[in-house]
């Protein structure tokens, strides 16, 4: 039996694709950094959806920890058919007030483990799929990819950077049976904006364009198996990205910036 594994997956996005999958009837291989909620979600989702789910608790802000997630499937001969690269979190405020250390973890989780992940998979997906059953890969964006954002640059960056990279090889493998999709939610009802420790003025834009992780969730999964190469999540968050195409780059980044001054 194949799994889908999903990283970041004991809340927010993560778990809301976790649940959409369990749905669909996926057996799940859940991967965070908190072991007792990962196990609670694991056994939740199995009781409910009655599919096989397991779990490893990791920190992918740790170097190695891509091979570890790796390593732990290869010994439980677990084969991996979609891979959720969910994991990822933001730092709010001006580039050069936080440590250079914690600039590197973000780094480390929302680009470099995630490529790392995809490489070390790939090679399974592409023995895996077949013609009547495709192997997927689902990278997590940001609206936040479409233009830099001052007070959120190094971030913005990151995902600026998951998004060609998903593009990217999305058309290398377009011969292949190994399908790639890129989501972009905005604003969403989650941990982000706590751990990022936006502003009371961001924190009140976000709640007036807020989605839900389940919409979002949903969204996401709807247009991997689809799929779709991209996708921009809420009506709202499609026209941000269109105005980011039509406006002056200057103009752009001075408005997406005075959210976090």
């Amino acid at each position: 039996m194949a799994y889908a594994l999903i990283t970041g997956a004991s809340k927010g996005i993560g778990l809301a694709i976790a649940e959409e999958l369990a749905r669909r009837k996926f057996d799940l291989l859940l991967v965070a950094r908190s072991e007792a909620l990962l196990t609670e979600v694991a056994q939740r989702l199995a009781t409910t959806y009655g599919v096989k789910t397991d779990a490893l608790s990791v920190d992918l802000a740790q170097v190695g920890a891509a091979q570890r997630v790796f390593d732990w499937c290869q010994s439980r001969n677990y084969t991996v058919c979609f891979l959720v690269n969910n994991a990822g979190y933001g730092l709010s405020g001006p580039f050069e007030k936080r440590p250079l250390a914690e600039h590197l973890d973000m780094m480390q989780v929302n680009m470099t483990t995630l490529v790392e992940l995809t490489y070390l998979f790939l090679p399974r997906l592409r023995q895996y799929a077949t013609p009547a059953t495709p192997a997927y890969i689902l990278n997590i964006g940001s609206s936040a990819a479409y233009q830099a954002v001052p007070g959120l640059s190094l971030y913005s960056a990151s995902k600026g950077f998951v998004l060609q990279f998903s593009r990217g090889l999305r058309q290398e493998l377009k011969r292949s049976l190994v399908s790639v999709t890129c989501v972009c939610p905005g604003s969403t009802d989650t941990a982000f904006i706590d751990r990022a420790q936006v502003g009371d003025k961001g924190r009140k834009a976000a709640e007036r364009v807020n989605m839900t992780p389940q919409e979002v969730g949903r969204q996401a999964v709807e247009a991997t198996l689809s799929g779709k190469a991209e996708v921009v999540t809420g009506a709202l968050n499609k026209l941000g990205k269109l105005m980011a195409w039509l406006l002056p780059k200057g103009l752009v980044e001075q408005t997406a910036g005075s959210i976090y001054d």
